[in-house]
């Protein structure tokens, strides 16, 4: 699973603010993974994910999909995002869409409360260069259960640190899950994602190249680990 801000003490945070963004960008690419694996889940095996953007001083609207390319059995997915920055601080909301869940026939435009396949998630972080945080809270549609059966409103947070080393950009992240729910498989707090992604631009041309990474994932929760390795293609 991207961000949307509530604007609050204007006047403090104007001295923290970065130039805003003056024209409407738009990016579009893919990555090409070898497995898809999300905040320590297996997604399913080999897959394309294409991604659409736009945005403009800090408001962006983005599409994502992963498509399995190996496994035609594979849970498709499309997510809507719309998330605002402002310096370091990032609010988003994100509307997830798999192929599988509560609607059998897996159609795209049922919204039903008790038969969707949407998942509607807010989140809320911040970059404090060194590091940063998120926090995602699932508020409405195809949530998990508590252990009495009652909505979790799901939630996962997660650390981010960045680093350089030997030639390659480093990520190390560590990720869980505060409370028990269904949705990703938990009985209380549980830690679900620690990571260490590496990656580096091989250059193709003097005007074109492509971004490559591995990635370690284990899941302390599952007992599971997994090794990714993907690269990305955008112009």
């Amino acid at each position: 699973m991207k961000k949307r801000t509530i604007l609050f003490l204007g006047a403090a945070l104007c001295s923290f603010m970065a130039p805003a963004q003056d024209k409407v960008k738009a990016t579009i690419g893919a990555d090409m993974v070898s497995k898809y694996v999300w905040r320590g889940l297996d997604q399913g095996s080999a897959a394309i994910q294409p991604t659409l953007g736009i945005s403009y001083k800090g408001l962006s609207l983005s599409a994502w999909g992963s498509y399995g390319i190996t496994n035609e059995k594979d849970v498709k997915e499309f997510d809507l995002t719309l998330s605002y920055k402002i310096a370091g601080l990032n609010i988003g909301v994100t509307d997830y869409w798999m192929s599988e869940g509560l609607e059998p026939q897996g159609r795209y435009f049922i919204y039903y409360a008790h038969s969707t396949n949407h998942v509607f998630e807010a989140n809320v972080g911040y970059d404090f260069k060194i590091l940063s945080f998120q926090w995602y809270t699932n508020f409405t549609g195809n949530d998990g259960y508590t252990k009495s059966g009652k909505r979790a409103y799901s939630s996962y947070f997660e650390v981010n640190v960045p680093f350089r080393l030997a030639t390659l950009d480093w990520n190390a992240t560590a990720g869980a899950v505060p409370y028990a729910t269904t949705f990703y498989d938990t009985s209380g707090f549980a830690v679900t994602n620690l990571s260490l992604r590496a990656a580096k631009d091989i250059k193709v041309t003097d005007t074109f190249s492509i971004p490559i990474f591995g990635q370690i994932i284990a899941n302390p929760r599952q007992q599971t680990a997994y090794f990714v390795f993907g690269f990305t293609l955008q112009p």
